[in-house]
């Protein structure tokens, strides 16, 4: 499998996670009162925007990574 859907995978699963359990967190607090059915679908909305930003990222930065960081001149 090539580099870029490695590491677009790996930052769309962490984006989630993180939203995921800080949405749980923030509920469990009661800073909002967002139930874990619903913080699991709206944390898929920076996941999503997380692999729009990888597949930017490819023409931007270096064609093998998900980042923005300038492509490296040899």
């Amino acid at each position: 499998m090539p580099k870029l859907f490695v590491d677009l995978a790996e930052r769309t699963v962490a984006t989630y996670v993180v939203a995921f359990l800080g949405l749980l967190l923030a509920d469990g607090v009661d800073l909002t009162s967002v139930g874990t059915l619903r913080a699991a679908v709206v944390a898929a909305l920076p996941a999503a925007l997380t692999v729009i930003k990888g597949g930017i990222s490819s023409f931007v930065g270096a064609p093998n990574s998900a980042a923005l960081l300038p492509r490296q001149r040899v």
